[in-house]
């Protein structure tokens, strides 16, 4: 199966903010120009990460059905650039996201803050407090996908690190920021 490369027009790309409870999921127009929110779905806190999971599952499905070139997934930094456990959870369950999705194409993006500007977001438009915990998942993955796709409008290349499959770290050529 021959897979659109990521890019500037290319083709429909799904964002994902991972969490313990919950995982945001958003998706792009064709065109790679606006992420729109798509759905929150239920993660097990006491499960095991496992390429079986229900959620990840979920996202393979979305992948294929509608037929999405790139899977951008939130990375939690700390403000100093440095990652802690959240960063380390989210790299494994990239690694799982791609063993599902390949040969679509999996990325990492910085996701400092996205969480805080989503929550502000929700409160801005008015949606209360309690409201916003079955939302704010999906806008935190529209804000992450969005900067993928500004980035790569702007670059004209893939944003974030390349995850592949199985592997824990990046190499330090596949990174981009």
């Amino acid at each position: 199966m021959r897979v659109a490369q990521g890019g500037p027009g290319g083709g429909v790309r799904v964002g994902v903010d991972v969490g313990t409870v919950r995982v945001g999921v958003a998706t792009s127009d064709p065109d790679g120009v606006l992420a729109t929110p798509l759905v929150t779905l239920p993660r097990d806190p006491a499960a095991a990460p496992a390429a079986g999971d229900a959620d990840i599952a979920e996202i393979a499905e979305i992948v294929r059905s509608r037929a999405a070139t790139t899977v951008v997934i939130g990375l939690p930094r700390s403000l100093s650039g440095d990652e802690g456990p959240a960063a380390e959870r989210a790299r494994t369950y990239a690694s799982l996201v791609a063993a599902r999705v390949a040969p679509v194409e999996v990325r990492l993006i910085d996701e400092r803050l996205t969480s805080v500007d989503a929550h502000r977001m929700l409160r801005d438009s008015g949606v209360a407090g309690r409201r916003q915990r079955d939302v704010v998942d999906q806008a935190a993955a529209v804000l992450i996908l969005q900067v993928a796709l500004d980035t790569e409008r702007s670059t004209g290349a893939p944003a974030g690190e390349r995850v592949r499959p199985g592997r824990r770290k990046p190499r330090t050529k596949d990174t981009k920021a």
